[in-house]
């Protein structure tokens, strides 16, 4: 038995080395400055919008975007209503936009209705009338100088990038404020940092964009998967495409209030994390050997893939597995506490860190950005049981219905009390 305690001892170390990169990211915005911008060329975008049922939301992120700063000329908008029983089409139409009506009861989800917008419009006006294409929900709100702003990551020469995702209704619930959090973190911490040291950065759900040159490299819009944000930036990196991020190019997005939807969201996500990574695992795993900053953005996928979080949930039953050989039932409890206290404290701070450093960007009140903090590690650790379930739950994607309609000028810096 003593050669297996040393072996999983070794492997406890080396999965917390591992997810050091993760610490280290905390701190990186605070001592790195990013590089100045090349100079800006004006680009001429599509704005693909996939909405189902959102004739409620759905103008406000019009009228956000025919509020850009950005040339009106260069910018174009296209929306496809996706097996829509509602409005939605309709107001869009009145909006100005460019309208497609899609109905398929087998081949849903959102970049299902991405492929088939894409291919319309090329049949209509062609691809090439288009330097770049930039996605979004319906549900989401632009500080009026976005595109503006993800222009100048673009004139960079990126040939994907994505920007800042805040949320419209923080501080509606303990629920908004944990989920809005987590958006926080990753894109000021993990995005913000891997800008900062020149690695891969990863599209977040909404608020991206890519140019045609890179859409046709990829041979169009082939992603499928539950998580379609996840597979595209794989697909990204392990072709050594950089995906940029922009800081300053500030996106709102609505976050589910009810403890159910939320969970049905988050299945959807770990679904499509567990599809990705069974697809991409030869490539990624092979990409590592590449080196540089390529091999790097490979490693840090796979430990955010099922590999990774399957390689940290062996390692935690075995370390508890000697544990309770040695020291028995009494030991085995105060291991488990003392890790499920760690992890508490360890989440803790990073949501603490996130809160201080965009503090003046959350649109709500002190006593609910401090709620938030409290029930944010609540909220990452529930992804545990959300991941473990997903496993045994059939894929599919449930629709999320979105009733936050307030306009881009309520997103206003909100006094504290």
């Amino acid at each position: 038995m003593d050669g297996f305690f040393i072996f999983v001892r070794i492997l406890t170390i080396l999965i917390g080395i591992s997810y050091l990169y993760q610490m280290v990211y905390l701190f990186l915005p605070l001592v790195l400055k990013p590089k100045a911008h090349k100079p800006e060329k004006l680009h001429r975008y599509a704005v693909l919008i996939a909405a189902r049922n959102e004739e409620a939301v759905l103008p406000h992120l019009l009228a956000s975007l025919r509020n850009q700063d950005y040339p009106a000329d260069y910018i174009s908008v296209f929306v496809v209503a996706d097996n829509c029983t509602d409005r939605t089409a309709l107001v869009a139409e009145e909006a100005g936009a460019i309208v497609y009506t899609r109905f398929n009861r087998e081949q849903v989800g959102k970049g299902y209705a991405l492929n088939y917008l894409l291919q319309h419009i090329d049949e209509d006006l062609g691809l090439d009338s288009f330097d770049a294409f930039l996605v979004f929900d319906a549900d989401n709100l632009l500080q009026p100088d976005y595109i503006t702003q993800i222009n100048r990551t673009c004139s960079d020469g990126y040939e994907a990038f994505c920007g800042y995702r805040n949320s419209k209704n923080f501080g509606s619930n303990w629920l908004t404020g944990s989920h809005g959090l987590q958006f926080l973190h990753e894109s000021t911490h993990l995005n913000r940092s891997r800008m900062l040291i020149g690695s891969c950065c990863m599209v977040n759900g909404t608020g991206f964009g890519f140019t045609r040159s890179l859409l046709e490299t990829l041979g169009g819009w082939n992603f499928f998967t539950l998580s379609e944000d996840t597979e595209f930036s794989v697909r990204c990196m392990t072709q050594g495409i950089r995906i940029g991020y922009c800081h300053d190019a500030i996106l709102y997005d609505e976050q589910p209030t009810q403890l159910r939807q939320s969970w049905r969201q988050r299945t959807r996500w770990s679904q499509g994390t567990i599809q990705v990574s069974l697809r991409y695992a030869g490539k990624l795993f092979r990409g590592i050997f590449l080196g540089g900053r390529a091999g790097y953005s490979c490693f840090e996928t796979l430990t955010l893939s099922l590999w990774g979080y399957g390689a940290a949930g062996i390692s935690g039953l075995l370390s508890l597995f000697v544990t309770f050989y040695e020291l028995r039932w009494l030991g085995l409890a105060q291991a488990f506490l003392s890790a499920l206290g760690g992890t508490f404290l360890s989440l803790f701070l990073m949501g603490l860190m996130t809160l201080l450093t965009e503090w003046s960007r959350i649109r709500t009140t002190t006593a609910k950005k401090i709620t938030a903090l409290f029930a944010f590690p609540l909220y990452m650790i529930s992804f545990v049981p959300i991941m473990v379930t997903s496993v045994f739950r059939k894929y599919h994607w449930p629709p999320i219905h979105h009733t936050a309609a307030i306009s881009a000028d309520t997103l206003q810096p909100h006094r504290n009390s």
